[in-house]
C-alpha cells in the first residue's frame, strides 16, 4: 500500500490579530492570541452577501474584542451568524459579546451548549472539586491537586458570560452561507458533540480542533463520566474525515492550514497507537494515572498542562482497559491502577 502524501502548507504567513487573509473566495483566516503556551486560534469569516458569518468567537478577552472591532470595522457588514464548533473557551469565549454586538444568531450543537454550561457553572460531575477527588482516585499527587485546587474553575476565566440561547445544530445538517453550502460534521472524543463545517464546492474543510496539522487533540476523560472511552470516540471520528478528498484544503483552529487529510489522520492513528503501547508496557505493574504522566509526559507540566494531562492519561488507560490490553484493579487504598491482562 502507497504512504500518503505528506502535508502541504499553501500559506506561509499567518493573518495578524485584527487583519484578515483570504484562503478561498468568499473565505477569511483570522488569528487571535491566547494566553497560554498554545498562543493562538484561527477563527473564520465567511462571505454571506450583505452580512458575514463567523466561525468561533475567541478567548474571553478585551483585547481579542478590539481584534473584533478591527475586522468587523474593516468589513463594514453585519455579523449575522457565530458559529461555534465546541464549548473550550477559546473558542466560546466572547461567543455572547459578539452575537450582542449586531443581534447575531449562535449555532452550535446541543451537547456542546449543554457542556458549557455544566463547566462554566460547575454542575456535578464538573466542578473543581470533583476533578480534583476523580484524580486523586487516580493517583495524582496532593501537590499538584492542591494547585488545581488553588487555580479553581478556569474555564469560567476564559468566558465570561455564557450565551442562553442557541439554534442548535444536527450532523450532517447543510448551512446555506453566501453562495456555497456547508455541511455539519459531528466528531466525538475532544469534546462532547464537536462540529466542523465541510463546504464540497470550494474542497475546505473547518475542522476546529479534530484534525491539527503539528499537534495532537487532547482527548481527555471527566469526573462525570470516569470510564468513558473518548479516545475510542475520537479515532472513530477521525476515519469519518478520512473519507473527505485528500486534497481538501484543512482551516484549523491552531497551526496552519494544510492538504493531506490522509497522512495527517494515519499520523494522528500511528501517534495513540504508540501511546498505548507506551502505557501497556509501563503497566507490567499496577499503576495509576498519576504515576504514568511522566511515561506519556516527560516534561515538566504547569497546572494548566496537568488538567489536561491527567484527563489525557485516564482516556489512554480507560481505552486499553475498554480494548481488553489492561485491565483495572482498586487497591484498598482506594485508587485506580490498570494492570495489562496476561
Amino acid at each position: 500500500m502507497n504512504a500518503p502524501a505528506p502535508l502541504l502548507y499553501p500559506f506561509n504567513d499567518a493573518p495578524t490579530p485584527g487583519h484578515t487573509t483570504a484562503v478561498a473566495p468568499g473565505v477569511g483566516w483570522l488569528r487571535m492570541p491566547l494566553p497560554f503556551a498554545l498562543n493562538h486560534i484561527n477563527l473564520w469569516l465567511l462571505d454571506d452577501g450583505p452580512a458575514v458569518v463567523a466561525v468561533d468567537s475567541g478567548f474571553g478577552l478585551e483585547d481579542i474584542q478590539h481584534c473584533w472591532e478591527q475586522v468587523l470595522e474593516a468589513d463594514g457588514r453585519p455579523l449575522r451568524d457565530l458559529i461555534i464548533t465546541h464549548c473550550h473557551p477559546d473558542h466560546l469565549g466572547l461567543a455572547t459579546w459578539l452575537t450582542a454586538r449586531n443581534g447575531a444568531t449562535l449555532h452550535m450543537t446541543l451537547g456542546e451548549y449543554l457542556g458549557g454550561h455544566a463547566l462554566w457553572h460547575g454542575l456535578p460531575g464538573y466542578a473543581i472539586d470533583e476533578t480534583v477527588a476523580y484524580f486523586r482516585r487516580n493517583g495524582l499527587d496532593e501537590a499538584r491537586l492542591a494547585a488545581l485546587t488553588a487555580r479553581g474553575n478556569g474555564y469560567r476565566a476564559g468566558i465570561p458570560q455564557m450565551p442562553s440561547s442557541f439554534h442548535r445544530l444536527f450532523d450532517g445538517d447543510l448551512l446555506t452561507i453566501g453562495q456555497n453550502e456547508w455541511q455539519v460534521l459531528v466528531g466525538y472524543g475532544h469534546s462532547p458533540e464537536h462540529a466542523s463545517l465541510y463546504c464540497e464546492e470550494l474542497g475546505i474543510l473547518i475542522s476546529g480542533d479534530m484534525l491539527l496539522p503539528r499537534i495532537s487533540t487532547n482527548i481527555s476523560a471527566y469526573a462525570a463520566t470516569p470510564y468513558d472511552d473518548p479516545l475510542g470516540c475520537f479515532l472513530d471520528s477521525l476515519q469519518r474525515l478520512r473519507n473527505l478528498p485528500d486534497d481538501t484544503l484543512v482551516l484549523p483552529s491552531h497551526g496552519m492550514p494544510f492538504r493531506g487529510i490522509q497522512a495527517r489522520v494515519a499520523q494522528l492513528v500511528e501517534h495513540h497507537r504508540e501511546r498505548c503501547a507506551v502505557l501497556v508496557d509501563a503497566c507490567s505493574t499496577p499503576h495509576t494515572a498519576g504515576e504514568l504522566l511522566g511515561t506519556l509526559f516527560p516534561r515538566e507540566l504547569d497546572t494548566h498542562q496537568t488538567l489536561f494531562a491527567m484527563g489525557e492519561a485516564i482516556a489512554h488507560l480507560n481505552h486499553l482497559a475498554k480494548q481488553g490490553e489492561l485491565r483495572r484493579v482498586e487497591g484498598e487504598d482506594g485508587l485506580n491502577r490498570y494492570v495489562k491482562n496476561s
